[in-house]
C-alpha cells in the first residue's frame, strides 16, 4: 500500500522537475535573442561599462527578457570582463551563448581593403571609416615620427609600410596596433628574395617603393610597369633627373592635372623630379605590388625616355636619344591641343 501511495508523489516531483528544467531552459538555453534585422553588429568601445555595453546590445537585438539577460550576465562575471570589438549576430541565439561570445572577447574580423591611396590623409581617412581608430587618431600616430623612426621610416616615407591589399581586423584596433600589423605584413612581403634583387639593383625596400610608386602612376598598362621601371633605373644609374610628370602632380597637389605645364615644372619641392635628381624623400602613394615587382623584375633595356602614344591607348613609345623622344613627345601635345586638353 505505501509502494502505491508513493507513485503519485514521485510522479508529481517528476513534473515538477520537468517544468523547472524546461523553464531554466527556456531563460538560459533556448535561442532567446535574434537580430533586429538579419545581421546585427555589436560595437563595444574599447574602457566601455557593463552598462554601456549592455546599451550597445540592446540597440541592435531583440531579448525576449532583459531582466533575465541581465541577471545572467551578471552571475556569468560579465560585470567584470566586458571586452571591447565588433560581434556579429546573424541568428537567433540563447542568453548564455550571446554572453559567452561577448566574456569571451570573440570578435568576429572585418575585411580591410586600400589602394591607390596618394598621402597619409586619405590612408587615414580610408581605414579609420573601418576601425575603432579614427581617421584623427591615425593622423596623431603618424605626425610623431617618433612612433616608427626606431623601425628605419620618417613622415614622408612610412607610407611605404601600406603595401596595398586585403586584412584581416578586429575592430578594436588603435593606430598603434594598425601600425605593427601592418609593419609585420611588411617585413613578411619583404622575404629574402625580394631583398636580394632590390640589392641586384642598389636600392633598399623604401627606395623601391618609392620608385614603384611612381611606376604605378606613369603606367596605366600593367604589362608597361617592367620597361618603365628600367626606363628610370637607367636614368638614376647615369643620374639623369627622373622627370617624372606624378611627382609634379604631387607636389602641386593637384591628381587631375592632365597636362603638365611649365608652371608646374618650377614648383619648388623635393618631390619635384624636373627640379631635383634622384628620387624623392618618399612615395607618392601607397606602391602596389605589381608596381614593386615591376621594379624588382625591370627590363634590361637602354631606354631613357618614354612618352604617351597620341592614340591615347594607355601605351608609350619609349626612346633612346632626346631628339626621338622629343618627336614621339610633340605628337602626343598636338593630340592633345586637337582635344582641347589644357590642363
Amino acid at each position: 500500500m505505501k509502494i502505491k501511495k508513493s507513485i503519485p508523489f514521485f510522479s508529481a516531483v517528476l513534473i515538477i522537475l520537468i517544468v523547472v528544467f524546461y523553464a531554466g531552459y527556456s531563460l538560459i538555453l533556448a535561442s532567446n535573442v535574434r537580430p533586429v534585422s538579419g545581421r546585427a553588429a555589436i560595437y563595444i568601445p574599447d574602457g566601455a561599462s557593463f552598462d554601456q555595453a549592455m546599451d550597445s546590445v540592446n540597440a541592435v537585438l531583440i531579448i525576449k527578457n532583459p531582466g533575465i539577460f541581465r541577471k545572467i550576465a551578471v552571475r556569468k562575471n560579465y560585470p567584470n570582463s566586458v571586452k571591447s570589438g565588433r560581434y556579429i549576430i546573424d541568428k537567433p541565439i540563447s542568453y548564455n551563448a550571446l554572453i559567452n561570445i561577448l566574456r569571451g572577447g570573440r570578435q568576429t574580423p572585418l575585411e580591410v581593403t586600400f589602394s591607390k591611396l596618394r598621402t597619409l590623409n586619405e590612408l587615414a581617412g580610408r581605414i579609420g571609416g573601418q576601425i575603432e581608430a579614427d581617421s584623427a587618431e591615425i593622423i596623431d600616430f603618424f605626425s610623431d615620427q617618433a612612433n616608427y623612426a626606431d623601425d628605419g621610416f620618417t613622415k614622408e616615407n612610412v607610407i611605404a609600410v601600406f603595401i596595398p591589399n586585403t586584412y584581416e581586423f578586429f575592430w578594436n584596433t588603435t593606430a598603434r596596433k594598425l601600425y605593427s600589423r601592418m609593419l609585420r605584413e611588411y617585413r613578411k612581403f619583404w622575404n629574402d628574395d625580394r631583398i636580394k634583387k632590390s640589392q641586384a639593383i642598389g636600392l633598399t625596400p623604401v627606395e623601391v617603393s618609392i620608385l614603384a610608386s611612381i611606376v604605378d602612376e606613369e603606367a596605366s598598362r600593367g604589362d608597361e610597369k617592367p620597361r618603365i621601371a628600367g626606363v628610370y633605373l637607367n636614368r638614376l644609374k647615369r643620374g639623369i633627373p627622373l622627370q617624372a610628370d606624378p611627382t609634379v602632380k604631387f607636389a602641386v597637389n593637384d591628381f587631375t592635372l592632365n597636362r603638365i605645364l611649365y608652371k608646374h615644372l618650377e614648383t619648388e619641392s623635393p618631390y619635384n623630379t624636373y627640379r631635383h635628381s634622384g628620387l624623392p624623400p618618399g612615395p607618392i602613394g601607397c606602391a602596389s605590388i605589381e608596381g614593386i615587382d615591376a621594379v624588382l623584375n625591370a627590363e634590361n633595356h637602354d631606354f631613357l625616355y618614354f612618352a604617351a602614344k597620341s592614340d591615347f591607348s594607355g601605351y608609350h613609345n619609349f626612346a633612346r636619344t632626346l631628339a626621338e623622344h622629343n618627336r614621339y613627345a610633340s605628337q602626343y601635345r598636338r593630340e592633345l591641343n586637337r582635344r582641347k586638353i589644357y590642363r
